[in-house]
């Protein structure tokens, strides 16, 4: 039997039918699209030959690749230079600060001083900005800045991992201001050395949580819902100050319920001044919650990071179970949540030697140690996100829908319907899609992309005929149809 016809015609004893109802008078806001933070993996891969990282930008940014068109600029805060390395791989990421020989303690910075900056710094971040904008259409760009500490001068601890104390600030009282400028001239002088534009700028990361104390192996800091309020006030100031269209992101907490409990701790100058509002799902819970809150206010709202590997699956990269639960993390994103941007952490993770040491975050793995040939590994979630990220691009407006398996976008035209499905078990699945307009008359095209055991976001339908029940999502697969009326091209 041909691909085509067991993705199309499987038996029908096989087969659990699934009917999908979307709400097609409730479409949601433009999707803004895809991408993933650089940080540790761009410090890394920035710096590897230049067919190595050439190849590693166009699997992710590329148009033969997953297409991405976000991405989160990690500004790093900086060790001491005297400090003896002891943080993770990749996550030493450069301050962009330059200490003056012979200087010590926390109060000799001075930002008004040129030869106290290194505009030199971070040459790996900075490689992948300029390769993202020569690969995405500049009206697709979205860049955004973010801070996971302030430099170490700046911190109680003297160190950029956090305070001795997980759960105690580590920012030094009464730096808000420092700290804040430090930012935001960072952003601003690398618009101007990378023709791009930071769209927002986030001065927090996962800041009320237990995750950050010393001896921890990155980048991270603790700031109390007052002291995040204080933070974000000093950014929006700064970026005024300095006449930048830049706009102001937070809190980009760990999870949604933590968020909430963020947010009701801010005092209204600070919620004012926050232009986009970014959350994490590490967890499943309260992400409606979130999702009121941006309604209520009118805010933008993305997924700003998230990844995840199966519990008791070790590294492995044709494993379909990473790929099924990604595909399941993306669909509870985006019908729970509704984000108008979707974020990954890393889309290239350290390799695990050996394997059963390591988990399957990530989309690409390979050997960070290895600075002149690392072997690539595309594993099977770049190939599930794929199937998401290929297909539903910036301008489609995803629509409710009541299966859990499944989202359904409409395309600017409001004629071409994308509908993405997760199979997680072992029977396919015969797809009703509720379509009214095939009542109108209209004749449809479908095209069938999967992702399963023996395919990797592999197109078995290209132009085939359209009825209510002609949808099959073979098992354990994510699958992509795009349904288009007679006459309007794919793209």
């Amino acid at each position: 039997m041909s691909d085509k016809a067991a993705c199309l015609a499987a038996r029908a004893d096989q087969q659990v039918k699934v009917t999908v109802s979307p709400k097609w008078a409730e479409p949601g806001k433009p999707f803004e699209g895809w991408g993933t933070a650089l940080a540790w993996f761009a410090n890394v891969t920035g710096r590897l030959p230049s067919a190595q990282r050439d190849r590693l930008a166009d699997l992710l940014y590329g148009e033969n690749g997953l297409r991405f068109n976000i991405a989160r600029y990690n500004i790093g805060g900086g060790n001491a230079p005297e400090q003896k390395a002891y943080l993770r791989s990749g996550a030493n990421i450069s301050g962009f600060w330059k200490r003056p020989a012979g200087a010590s303690g926390n109060d000799w910075w001075n930002p008004d001083d040129p030869s106290q900056w290194d505009w030199l710094a971070d040459p790996g971040q900075r490689w992948w900005l300029d390769a993202i904008r020569e690969r995405v259409p500049r009206e697709d760009q979205i860049f955004e800045a973010f801070s996971n500490s302030p430099p170490y001068f700046m911190t109680v601890s003297g160190r950029v991992s956090g305070n001795v104390d997980g759960l105690t600030d580590n920012l030094l009282p009464g730096n808000e201001g420092i700290f804040a400028d430090y930012l935001v001239r960072v952003a601003a002088e690398l618009e101007q050395r990378h023709q791009i534009h930071f769209r927002t700028l986030s001065p927090v990361n996962e800041p009320n949580t237990p995750y950050w104390y010393a001896s921890n192996t990155q980048e991270g800091a603790h700031w109390s819902p007052a002291r995040q309020a204080k933070i974000i006030t000093a950014v929006a100031k700064a970026l005024r100050d300095r006449g930048l269209t830049t706009t102001l992101s937070a809190m980009d907490e760990t999870n949604a319920q933590t968020f909430v409990e963020d947010w009701a701790g801010l005092d209204q100058a600070a919620i004012d001044t926050i232009d986009q509002i970014n959350v994490h799902s590490y967890d499943t819970t309260g992400k409606t919650a979130v999702r009121d809150i941006a309604q209520a206010t009118g805010k933008r709202l993305w997924m700003s990071e998230v990844d995840l590997s199966p519990p008791n699956v070790p590294q492995a990269f044709d494993d379909m179970r990473p790929a099924i639960a990604l595909g399941e993390q993306i669909v509870s994103d985006i019908n729970r949540l509704r984000p108008v941007g979707w974020v990954l952490w890393q889309a290239i993770e350290n390799e695990a030697k050996p394997p059963s040491s390591g988990s399957d975050w990530g989309l690409i793995k390979m050997n960070y140690d290895n600075t002149t040939a690392p072997q690539v590994h595309i594993t099977t979630k770049y190939w599930s996100m794929a199937n998401f990220s290929r297909f539903i691009r910036p301008g489609d407006r995803f629509i409710p829908v009541d299966d859990t398996d499944t989202v359904v976008a409409l395309r600017p035209d409001n004629r071409t319907v994308v509908m993405v499905h997760v199979n997680p078990g072992l029977y396919s699945r015969h797809l009703f899609l509720n379509l009214p307009s095939l009542d109108a008359g209209w004749t449809y095209r479908v095209s069938t992309t999967v992702t399963d055991a023996t395919h990797q976001a592999e197109n078995l339908c290209n132009a085939c005929t359209f009825d209510s029940g002609g949808l099959v999502a073979p098992p354990k697969s994510v699958t992509t149809f795009v349904l288009r009326p007679v006459g309007v091209e794919l793209r």
